[in-house]
């Protein structure tokens, strides 16, 4: 069985080193998202060798001892530390220096109570054994990765993934192989499978990102043609158009622009991701897929209070154009699209002739415009 575990080590080692290399030369992921996910990978590998040196050693003679209790305290130690390393990959905030604080008491704990004999003990003939309250590890190991899942759920929420969901069974997958460690400890699974859960979260984290739209953190055009390619289920098309922006780019900026197509967009997505699928689809294109049940007029009340709301605070944040059209299963996306883009020219000849309407009794005439479309 340790021929099997070493030959799997091995395997295990190589391929997270090549995970390192391709992470380094990944250029979808931030520099920050790269050094953490490289940071997981390199402790994932110093910990199973830790293990290897641990099964090495125990049971041989005494002098080993120090050995054996180093590397049984930093493997025991240092295993929280994935989760939270896997988490700041994705979002790094107070909740994150709060982990990686708890994790630092956690090594200080394990120090202190282990002349007590609390969770575990190389005794005298340098043999390894768990103690009675080794249900302290099991419990704060399982606590990093509901951190993770926590966050990794919300990140996924923030950022519209349609995939979020498939975070559970690569968790449950994780705790599975953990408790068949606990039971069956001679099997040594626990690595193999924290290797695979970071290679498979990975995965999923750099394929969420390639959806994303690098400057407002919507959705993406690729994933707009992909999500259209085939309308699989009714709903209705929402397209917007910022009024004038060009002026905004041409008067403060392109900084100010970007920052603008940015709050622009957060408005969006507060007004109707929780009804639908929110795109930018070009320079300062916006669109939205919204669900069959979808309360839309409400959704446009919504997107007139933020912008309200951005508007006290932002003299120079433009007004906004909507238009809409229904679309059915198996319609072609470009003809609805098309309507719904003669919708809002439609509205914006209407509003020309009063640019000069207060704010209010501008938003007034697009929501009663855009309900009468719907």
């Amino acid at each position: 069985m340790d021929y099997y575990f070493f030959i799997i080590t091995i395997i295990d080692v190589f391929v997270l080193a090549i995970m390192c290399i391709l992470t380094k030369c990944n250029e979808t992921l931030n520099k920050k998202r790269r050094i953490w996910f490289i940071r997981s990978f390199v402790l994932i590998i110093a910990i199973s060798i830790l293990e290897v040196i641990s099964v090495v050693v125990d049971k041989k003679p005494a002098s080993f001892r120090w050995v054996n209790l180093l590397a049984n305290y930093l493997g025991f130690g240092l295993t929280p530390a994935v989760p939270i390393f896997l988490a700041s990959a994705l979002e790094k905030n107070k909740g994150t220096r709060y982990a990686l604080f708890a994790e630092a008491a956690y090594l200080l704990l394990l120090a202190i109570t282990y002349p007590c004999k609390m969770i575990f003990y190389i005794d005298q003939n340098n043999q390894y054994r768990r103690e009675s309250f080794f249900g302290i590890y099991i419990a704060v190991y399982f606590a990093s990765i509901f951190y993770l899942l926590v966050i990794a759920i919300r990140v996924a929420s923030t950022y519209q993934s349609k995939s979020k969901n498939s975070v559970y069974p690569i968790v449950v997958f994780l705790l599975a192989g953990t408790m068949v460690q606990v039971i069956f400890p001679q099997l040594h699974v626990t690595w193999l499978c924290v290797s695979l859960l970071a290679i498979l979260f990975f995965t999923y984290c750099n394929g969420m990102w390639q959806q994303l739209d690098g400057l407002t953190g919507l959705l993406n055009q690729n994933s707009y043609l992909n999500k259209t390619d085939a309308l699989s289920q009714n709903g209705t098309l929402v397209v917007f158009d910022i009024d004038d922006f060009k002026q905004i780019n041409d008067r403060y900026g392109h900084l100010i622009g970007d920052q603008c197509l940015k709050e622009i967009a957060d408005c969006i997505k507060k007004a109707y991701a929780k009804d639908g699928f929110c795109y930018r689809i070009g320079g300062d294109e916006f669109c939205v897929l919204l669900n069959e049940n979808a309360d839309a007029e409400a959704c446009h009340q919504n997107l007139i209070k933020e912008w309200d709301l951005k508007r006290k605070t932002r003299t120079f944040f433009p007004y906004l154009s909507v238009g809409s059209a229904p679309f059915a299963v198996g319609d072609d996306i470009l003809t609805v699209k098309e309507t719904a883009d003669q919708n809002m020219y439609q509205f914006k000849r209407v509003q020309k002739v009063g640019s000069a309407k207060s704010a209010q009794e501008h938003h007034e005439a697009n929501l009663a415009f855009f309900s009468h479309k719907d």
